[in-house]
């Protein structure tokens, strides 16, 4: 441990990276810069070798140069300070030669990143490169290439979004952010605070938007597994809340890609379940009439997701506005109690519970009983569940029987059940 932090003071033969050294002194550079030969080296040094020893050729190749200007290379000092800032451990030393090899593949890529405009082509390859194994993935990370791809993706917010080039770029970056493991373990810390940057937040809602179908998967996935690593959204999205939800709603209702879709339910899920407030932008960008739309035609999975997510946004005074507002929500959560499971059953329970005690119209108690809510909640009564869903069930029945036993549908036995009568 001891001597892995002494490396960059001692012995210029000790093992650190190779593509570290300057190849003037061999020694660790704090200052890389490139010549017009793209060999890069420690600016003291090559400034000693052009302008003391009066040389015109390159120190590595021998190559005779024309021009002496030297340009920063801001990539490799980066990679250094962070190398440094992690050689605390041996496990900032490749462990063997084929790691060293992948290693100097790695920081080879990086730089060409950098330094190219044209940088689709090598992010294809780093993306082949980082799915390799979760031995490059970390040493990706330490060799700062999150920073990296996190400026390709912002960088669509200061060019223009109908630059074809850049927007490749950011779809090719994102490509690769998504191959990348996050979790609330410290090694992943520093990747999720650039993620939540309101910039890349941004940026990415942008490409929700806009990109392709394997770039909208790739950020949705992404955003699944920032929720998943217990992520605080509310300042993130606080200045794109409204977009943000609109950009996961399209998702969510895209029929051509469900893989897609049914993973941005579950991030909607995620955040919603943890935030009220992000409840109310959600509601505001439309999430009750969306989903209330999708309900009819969703499979069992899809439907009790979509379920749950509207029974969290009736948790509050404005998504049961919105509920009833609607007009066919009602119709919609009857169709599917007792059709599709019994979680789905259960969480239907609990939304036209959470209507029936919100002061509810007597157009809405009328809907209730033409839709077949109520024949769905009198059978429920007789086939049992859980406890709890029986009680509310009774609940309801108790707070809203007198409306309902005018009505010559209603059933006697539930009448008689319930201690109603039968006068009106």
């Amino acid at each position: 441990m001891e001597k892995c932090s002494h490396l960059h003071n001692s012995d210029p033969n000790m093992d650190f990276p190779q593509h570290f050294r300057c190849p003037i002194s061999m020694e660790l550079m704090k200052d890389p810069v490139t010549i017009c030969t793209g060999v890069t080296y420690e600016r003291k040094n090559i400034e000693k070798w052009f302008n003391s020893y009066k040389k015109n050729t390159c120190p590595a190749t021998m190559q005779c140069i024309d021009s002496f200007e030297m340009t920063p290379n801001h990539t490799l000092k980066r990679l250094i300070q962070a190398w440094q800032q992690n050689g605390k451990s041996k496990s900032c030393i490749p462990s063997s030669p084929a790691q060293a090899a992948k290693h100097e593949e790695l920081i080879s890529l990086l730089k060409t990143i950098e330094s190219t405009p044209f940088k689709v082509s090598p992010l294809k390859k780093l993306k082949s490169v980082v799915e390799i194994g979760d031995e490059i993935k970390l040493d990706f990370k330490k060799s700062g290439g999150v920073e990296l791809l996190v400026k390709i993706v912002v960088q669509i917010l200061v060019e223009c979004c109908s630059d074809f080039v850049a927007f490749r770029a950011c779809e090719e970056a994102i490509g690769v952010l998504d191959q990348l493991p996050l979790s609330d373990e410290e090694e992943d810390c520093q990747t999720l605070q650039l993620l939540m940057k309101p910039e890349c937040i941004k940026s990415f809602t942008i490409m929700l938007q806009r990109g392709s179908a394997e770039a909208r998967f790739c950020i949705v996935s992404i955003f699944q597994k920032m929720a998943r690593a217990d992520f605080h959204w509310n300042h993130a999205i606080k200045d794109e809340g409204i977009d943000f939800f609109k950009s996961l709603l399209e998702i969510v209702s895209d029929e051509m890609c469900t893989r897609a879709s049914s993973c941005a339910l579950q991030v909607l899920i995620d955040i919603l379940d943890a935030s009220k407030k992000s409840r109310l932008q959600a509601i505001e960008a439309g999430a009750l009439c969306t989903l209330i739309d999708l309900l009819p035609d969703s499979n069992k999975s899809k439907c009790e997701k979509i379920m749950l997510l509207i029974k969290l946004l009736c948790e509050c005074a404005e998504g049961r506005l919105a509920f009833i507002e609607h007009g066919l929500g009602i119709a919609a959560i009857s169709k599917k109690m007792l059709n599709v499971s019994t979680a789905a059953t259960k969480i239907g329970v609990k939304i036209l519970w959470l209507i029936c005690f919100s002061h509810p119209t007597e157009n809405v108690l009328e809907e209730m009983l033409m839709f077949g809510s109520v024949k769905k909640l009198v059978a429920l009564l007789h086939i049992g569940g859980s406890s709890t869903t029986k009680a509310r069930v009774i609940k309801i029945f108790k707070y809203h029987g007198n409306t309902w036993k005018r009505y010559p549908c209603f059933p006697s036995d539930i009448k008689d059940y319930l201690g109603l009568g039968y006068d009106i």
